[in-house]
């Protein structure tokens, strides 16, 4: 089957591990027959799970996304620590776990929760003078991360198996945008005395797009959620007739409408139920801070 020409919605993708995000963008490309493709948050090489992609103009819903609280599954190996806080890094410390009691775990997962300071992992993303960290700590540069607030608003041990002075938690995390479930597992393992570090990763939500709606892999008549659907769901909706909808494309105030704003951002939905695009309150008015392109007939 040949792809839809210029393509736009979003699509979710259950992420294998062993390849890198930018390597489903890459394939999505290809399935689908367009360069512009975009993801809201990326995942590890080791991790597994959901993916949000954007496609063509819904590219631009990606920002709106990208902020929302995660759901993650997670093993956490308490006994060893690696240099990337994962199992795709080296080894660098073994203490034997064994005395550590189920009690003490517990109580390290609880000082954890809630809103804390985290210092993220050194193998990471984050830029530093323009450059990213993981790219500064494998030249053997020194990295130093500033510690960051972030909310995990539950961390659920859901097993704890123990074995050759290690012991493997598996726990579920719900946190905010931009929390290292890595440095987690770290702090842990440092808070217990015995170091720690991530085995297994897995990525089930963001904000209310969940894993089971994923596809495992990516074919020219993937079903794209339209971007109208999406932009609703995520930032609530802003009713505009046609004569708006058209007021709002050409840059123009709604005037005297804010009364009619529910939410900070709402999206922008015309009479057919397209995506106008997403507005914003200024004083008594409103007026449009990212416009879609508009549905050709």
């Amino acid at each position: 089957m040949h792809p839809t020409p210029n393509p736009s919605g979003i699509l979710l993708v259950d992420k294998p591990g062993g390849v890198t995000s930018h390597d489903v963008v890459a394939r999505a490309r290809r399935a689908l027959n367009t360069r512009k493709i975009g993801h809201a948050g990326t995942l590890d090489p080791m991790a597994t799970g959901l993916l949000v992609l954007g496609v063509g103009a819904s590219t631009r819903l990606l920002t709106y996304i990208v902020g929302l609280g995660k759901t993650y599954e997670a093993t956490i190996r308490l006994g060893v620590s690696t240099d990337s806080d994962d199992a795709d890094g080296v080894e660098t410390s073994r203490t034997d776990a064994t005395s550590v009691t189920d009690e003490a775990i517990a109580s390290g997962i609880a000082a954890l929760t809630g809103d804390i300071s985290q210092v993220p992992s050194t193998v990471s993303a984050i830029k530093v003078a323009g450059r990213r960290a993981y790219d500064l700590a494998r030249a053997g540069e020194q990295v130093e991360l500033k510690a960051r607030a972030v909310t995990v608003s539950r961390f659920e041990i859901s097993d704890t198996r123990r074995g050759d002075g290690v012991i493997d938690v598996d726990v579920v995390v719900d946190c905010s945008s931009g929390t290292y479930i890595r440095a987690l597992a770290r702090d842990l393992g440092a808070a217990l005395g015995v170091g720690g570090h991530l085995t297994a990763l897995r990525r089930t939500r963001i904000g209310s797009f969940d894993v089971q709606d994923a596809v495992a892999e990516i074919t020219p008549d993937a079903a794209l959620a339209p971007a109208a659907e999406v932009a609703a769901s995520v930032l609530g909706v802003f009713r505009v007739t046609a004569e708006e909808a058209r007021d709002l494309r050409h840059g123009k105030r709604l005037t005297g409408a804010a009364g009619r704003l529910v939410g900070e951002n709402p999206a922008a939905i015309d009479p057919d139920g397209e995506l106008v695009g997403i507005v914003g309150r200024r004083g008594a008015d409103v007026k449009s801070i990212m416009n879609m392109p508009e549905e050709q007939p």
